[in-house]
């Protein structure tokens, strides 16, 4: 599957508060050149936009969804009962909620049959990485990308570990 020129992924939130936490969704996907859209989807605010936005994505092109919600966070369910697209819930830990209990709660319990990968807690960067591993699955190019990803993380803590060691070896010496 060769890059789209329209959006694959999109990314929506019950509002703009939720945006400092779902833009780390935007980043991960700008890093693999994986087009998304990113929106305001309020379930209770304006319900008719999130029906119309849910049963339209798959024919707009949109493969993966990531809603994110704080409080009452019904957002990432309700569009998962209005699509067969995978939605992945970014519960967001917002000023109206219970130390982000409700918004985790909400979104992790669904009932059977209307699935809803949950990240944690403002995890919005383990939501893009979740839904480019989705779309990987079809694209060798994305597949490729992750690899070389998580290669450079292996790398990174092997490289703080020789740090560590050597400012360990090096205090040592000094007694």
């Amino acid at each position: 599957m060769s890059k789209p020129n329209h959006a694959v992924v999109s990314i929506i939130m019950g509002s703009q508060s939720d945006l400092p936490v779902m833009s780390q969704a935007a980043e991960v996907l700008d890093t693999m050149d994986v087009p998304y859209e990113l929106t305001i989807v309020s379930a209770h605010r304006t319900p008719l936009r999130m029906v119309k936005f849910a049963q339209e994505a798959a024919t707009r092109g949109i493969k993966v969804i990531i809603a994110g919600a704080g409080g009452a966070a019904h957002l990432p369910g309700m569009v998962a009962a209005l699509t067969h697209l995978p939605v992945i819930g970014v519960p967001v830990k917002s000023s109206n909620s219970i130390d982000g209990w409700d918004s985790l709660l909400s979104i992790l319990q669904m009932p059977n049959g209307i699935p809803v990968a949950t990240v944690a807690l403002d995890a919005a960067k383990n939501a893009g990485l979740l839904a480019v591993e989705i779309l990987a699955t079809a694209d060798e190019n994305l597949t490729q990308k992750l690899i070389s990803f998580r290669t450079s993380q292996t790398q990174s803590v092997l490289n703080q570990v020789e740090l560590l060691q050597k400012q360990k070896n090096g205090h040592l010496h000094k007694k």
